[in-house]
């Protein structure tokens, strides 16, 4: 019999080319199951129906003739849309099975239980259509998916639901929109045997930056128990991100991002045969313990670039590990549809200004932002409430939200993660959206006017009122080559691969305070000096925060390193110059236990900061935890392009002792390549410029500082703001003198300070005096870069 009149095929017998076969899920199963099984990607074993065997099985039950008589009456609008899909369901799934198909149904099923030595074995029975997942459609979760299917009977009975819920309002809605005649699509089964991931964790994994479309990392989101609550979004997941292209070099452990979520639920098996699966509460173990470890993050990771490379293009999986056995399996795989596809050539930036109190945040989607009135509902039935245009708020969506999803705004839920339903539908529709709030129908209410801002990082806002919102189209292909390097300031890991695609010769400073004061959160001697700290409230909250940690300084190091390899592997190998902590001692006092060991100064901006504190007894433990940190991402992690810079270093006697200090703590510069810079931002770096070139092997001028300093002028006194200017001869003559100075040294020099990205036109100043590098603003980089070809070849 031919292929294309068979019933049922087993997945070992499927490649990619048989969508029309076994539709796009089920062919890429058996893709994966020939070709990747022996490159260590484990699929579990299973059989598809074909499409041969629903169309037979419509024309034994006369079915095409219902569905056509209720579109049609759908299409002239004499029923409505549920009326037309509830009819045609029902339709299907009390229909009868033809003999044979059943027989050969029944025949597979039995032959999995000889393959797999167990007795009516518990399978996942799953939808595939066969237009699914082209290049310019996903038909993910548009049809319906059941769990821990044991017998013939529910075999049978599941079998016919998935048929049905080809006709789904969302998929019919879904169709319509992409522009699929319902008659051409047809469905294939898939029957493949469960992993018992009940009893372990599972979740999706994207080989590509869902939000910026960053290649070069793999997302995974983890939870306990079955996979449905993660792709559905009533989970917040844990998340994960790791560098692919370290992911080869076994001595290295390239995971960028971890971050713990709440996971307050879990699917596992039930004993109803009506309802196989149920939720149940996860212990408060279990909500505070990662589901995933090193080991098993990387393996997946691998796994996910092994059916990269495969396919050749990124992919959107689904994962599980068993929890009998440990074993980590991929049960799904589809082309990503969204990132993958988008303009390398450009991309839109969006910038909010007259922003009104913070309501509520999450996890951003997208890039954008959007203005409009809340419309807040419960479920999909309350459709005809929706106004179109509006801000969508709820608790979660699923796919038959979509109708209403594709009339919003934006969307905001109290729950889900990067992969969550809403997520990715979001995505699609090219919406923002904001997941994993908490509170959001709590908080907001209908008719609020709000601005959606996921234009900030990984964190998206939901501002009261209507914001101020610019939309700047980049046009990449314009950026002009300069010899001069313009490279970038950045502070906000979370925000930097937002940025990837515009071609910067690296990050000219990269902040570790920034790190600190927001991932980090905790004064680093409160950790290396717990047993003295006696804020009883900031233990307890520093206990909550370093649980898991045998060593509560290893969680400030490991903390900081992932917050830091962000901004490196954006870049790589591209320099990224990373400046030790240079928070002011009433900044420092901020950090969680921070006031107990940190003295208080009339004039913190000239007192005890920058190299005076890191060989001193008060912060020398501290110091200690940042060289650790830059020795991680740098050794474990392999970011060896992170460059380490010294602030406010007063005098040559005092670089030779933070040196010494650096040293003792393993980052001894030129060993493995490591160089370190001294921030010129004092008088005496200029004066003495010669003698900091022998212990440096690069300056940045930071221009605020060194303004200050030279003009006596405090830079954030509203009274001496005339006075406080970059331009001022004297502040030039010091920019000239060191430039010309670091070079008769051999020594390079670049300026990080504001001073280029407020004021584009003194980056020419810069390129005449011969700057190596010029630091700027991300939003400002076009600019300046167009002012530096200008002044190259002007």
């Amino acid at each position: 019999m031919s292929r294309s009149k068979q019933n049922l095929i087993w997945f070992d017998k499927v490649a990619r080319g048989d969508v029309a076969l076994v539709g796009g899920k089920n062919a890429s199963l058996g893709e994966m199951t020939v070709a990747l099984s022996q490159k260590g990607v484990r699929v579990p074993p299973g059989f598809a129906t074909t499409s041969s065997a629903f169309r037979a099985y419509l024309e034994a039950n006369a079915l095409d003739d219902v569905i056509a008589e209720r579109l049609a009456a759908l299409d002239k609008g004499r029923i409505d849309l549920q009326a037309a899909g509830h009819a045609i369901r029902t339709a299907i799934a009390t229909a009868d099975w033809p003999e044979d198909i059943a027989a050969e149904i029944r025949a597979a099923y039995a032959e999995l239980a000889r393959r797999t030595g167990r007795e009516n074995p518990a399978v996942a029975v799953r939808s595939s259509a066969t237009a699914e997942d082209l290049p310019d459609a996903s038909f993910a979760g548009q049809q319906e998916t059941f769990l821990n299917i044991s017998g013939e009977k529910a075999l049978l009975d599941a079998c016919r639901r998935c048929y049905a819920s080809l006709y789904t309002d969302r998929a019919i809605t879904y169709r319509t929109l992409k522009g699929f005649a319902h008659e051409k699509v047809a469905l294939s089964v898939g029957v493949q045997l469960m992993v018992r991931s009940d009893l372990g964790g599972s979740g999706v994994m994207f080989s590509i930056d869902t939000e910026s479309g960053f290649n070069k990392v793999v997302l995974i989101n983890a939870a306990w128990g079955l996979g449905e609550n993660v792709v559905q979004g009533a989970v917040d997941p844990d998340e994960y991100q790791v560098y692919k292209p370290f992911l080869s070099a076994p001595s290295l452990t390239p995971i960028v991002a971890r971050a713990l979520g709440a996971k307050e639920q879990k699917m596992i098996y039930a004993k109803s045969a009506a309802h196989p699966t149920r939720n149940v509460p996860t212990s408060m173990a279990e909500r505070e313990a990662f589901v995933l470890g090193d080991a098993e993050i990387l393996e997946l990771a691998r796994f996910a670039v092994t059916i990269e490379d495969h396919y050749g293009q990124a992919m959107d999986m689904e994962w599980a590990r068993d929890g009998e056995t440990g074993e980590l399996f991929i049960v799904q795989a589809r082309p990503e549809t969204v990132q993958s596809r988008a303009s390398a050539a450009g991309f839109r930036s969006y910038s909010v200004a007259a922003k009104g109190p913070v309501l509520t945040e999450g996890l951003s989607v997208g890039e954008a932002v959007a203005t409009g009135e809340v419309c807040l509902l419960n479920s999909a039935a309350e459709i005809d409430r929706f106004v179109d245009g509006a801000v969508l708020v709820t608790s979660t969506t699923d796919p038959d939200w979509v109708p209403i999803m594709k009339r919003a705004a934006a969307i905001v839920t109290d729950h889900g993660g990067r992969t969550s339903h809403a997520a990715i539908v979001s995505r699609e529709l090219g919406l923002p959206a904001i997941v994993g709030t908490g509170n959001a129908t709590h908080v907001l209410h209908d008719a609020q006017e709000v601005t959606v801002s996921c234009a900030e990082g990984e964190r998206g806002f939901v501002y009261a009122g209507t914001a101020e919102v610019t939309v700047e189209d980049v046009k990449l292909d314009a950026v002009p080559k300069t010899r001069t390097k313009v490279m970038l300031n950045l502070a906000n890991p979370a925000a930097a691969a937002r940025w990837w695609r515009l071609p910067v010769d690296g990050v000219g400073l990269a902040r570790m305070e920034f790190v600190i004061n927001n991932a980090v959160r905790v004064h680093p001697v409160a950790l290396t000096r717990y047993g003295e700290l006696k804020d009883e409230a900031a233990k307890a909250e520093i206990d909550r925060m370093t649980r898991g940690y045998t060593d509560k300084a290893d969680y400030f190091v490991e903390t900081l390193a992932m917050g830091l390899s962000r901004i490196a592997a954006t870049w790589f190998p591209h320099p990224v110059i990373v400046r030790m902590s240079d928070f002011k001692t009433n900044e420092y006092a901020e950090l969680l236990g921070g006031r107990q060991f940190e003295p208080h100064e009339e004039n913190p901006m000239i007192g005890f900061r920058g190299a005076s504190r890191y060989y001193s007894d008060a912060y020398r433990d501290g110091f200690a935890l940042e060289c650790r940190a830059i020795k991680r991402l740098r050794e474990e992690m392999g970011f060896s392009n992170v460059i380490v810079m010294i602030p406010f270093c007063r005098s040559p006697e005092e670089a030779d002792r933070v040196i010494a200090e650096m040293a003792k703590n393993g980052l001894k510069r030129g060993e493995n390549g490591l160089e370190v810079y001294v921030m010129c931002e004092i008088p005496s770096n200029v004066i003495l410029a010669e003698d900091f070139a022998k212990r440096f092997d690069g300056f940045s001028i930071g221009s605020n500082d060194l303004t200050q300093l030279t003009l006596g002028v405090d830079r954030d006194s509203e009274a001496l703001a005339d006075l406080f200017r970059e331009r001022d001869p004297a502040v030039l003559w010091m920019i000239r003198t060191v430039i010309e100075r670091a070079h008769r040294s051999g020594s390079k020099v670049g300026l990080c300070g504001q001073a280029p990205s407020n004021d584009p036109e003194f980056a020419r100043l810069l390129v005449e005096a011969g700057i190596d590098s010029i630091s700027v603003t991300p939003d400002s980089f076009l600019a300046v870069k167009r002012h530096v070809a200008a002044a190259e070849n002007g």
